[in-house]
């Protein structure tokens, strides 16, 4: 899909370059440190992405309720913080809280359902 779209691609190329060279600019007189480079390349090309080909939201189902999606979004947080720890005992420490937030997730994720099924059902049972 979007790198047979010639247009696109080259639309892509072109402002990935015009970033970098910003980035290096920036970097020639700087002595930084290999983390905040690697930081600055990959903003510079997620954001390069989502220029070009536009950033499609995810749709979630319409039975989970907004609660439900923050929860997600907590256990998101939970999950880069896992990957974000550089010491085995914070490892350890953020795998507990993940795991937590986890069973939370599911647990409300099935209510919600229960909740979205049995609304259903009393609408069909008053219609008929």
């Amino acid at each position: 899909g979007f790198l047979q779209d010639t247009d696109k691609l080259n639309k892509f190329e072109i402002d990935l370059s015009n970033k970098f060279q910003a980035f290096r600019d920036l970097l020639n007189g700087e002595g930084t440190a290999m983390k905040s480079n690697w930081k600055g390349i990959k903003e510079a090309i997620i954001s390069t992405c989502h220029e070009v080909t536009g950033h499609e939201e995810h749709h979630h189902k319409e039975w989970i309720t907004v609660d439900t999606l923050d929860k997600i979004q907590e256990r998101r947080n939970k999950k880069a913080a896992i990957n974000a720890s550089q010491t085995r005992a914070e490892k350890a420490k953020a795998q507990a809280e993940y795991t937590g937030e986890i069973k939370q997730v599911r647990r409300s994720i099935r209510t919600d359902k229960r909740k979205y099924v049995n609304d259903l059902a009393m609408t069909a049972e008053k219609a008929a």
